[in-house]
């Protein structure tokens, strides 16, 4: 019998994102260049919870019943390892808000640039995050002036 995490997702009442990547993940790594980190993640969250990462056996007290209990990837990407870290880190930054009013500001580049900026991203974004900020000053100062 196939433990819970390794049955189809129908089976198991959804379809997570391990799911998918073991479903299409391979092909889409064939076809698609992708940077070192994410290969990794990817990896990582097929891996997570399966028989590739070792485990042990939980026993019921009461009736003897035995399942395995498969080992987590620890990713900070993995939608299961870190469900209940997301959970913490919301709560504390919600506890953090001033009671104000705030502005949600979305700045995109053109598609095109996408591979320039995963190469590059510590230098391209830190540009992009100063500019932002700078045009979002003088945005204000001109609406609120």
């Amino acid at each position: 019998m196939l433990a819970a995490r390794q049955r189809p997702a129908a089976t198991r009442g959804g379809v997570e994102l391990a799911d998918i990547f073991r479903a299409y993940g391979e092909s889409y790594r064939r076809n698609q260049p992708l940077p070192v980190s994410h290969l990794r993640v990817m990896r990582a969250v097929e891996r997570c919870r399966t028989a590739a990462l070792g485990g042990h056996m939980q026993k019921c007290d009461s009736c003897g019943f035995e399942r395995p209990a498969y080992n987590s990837c620890r990713n900070r990407h993995c939608p299961k390892c870190q469900s209940l870290a997301k959970v913490r880190w919301l709560e504390k930054q919600k506890s953090e808000l001033l009671p104000v009013g705030y502005f949600h500001l979305v700045f995109t580049l053109p598609h095109e640039l996408n591979g320039l900026i995963l190469t590059n991203k510590k230098i391209l974004l830190g540009h992009l995050f100063k500019k932002s900020g700078s045009l979002s000053w003088f945005w204000l100062y001109l609406v609120f002036a």
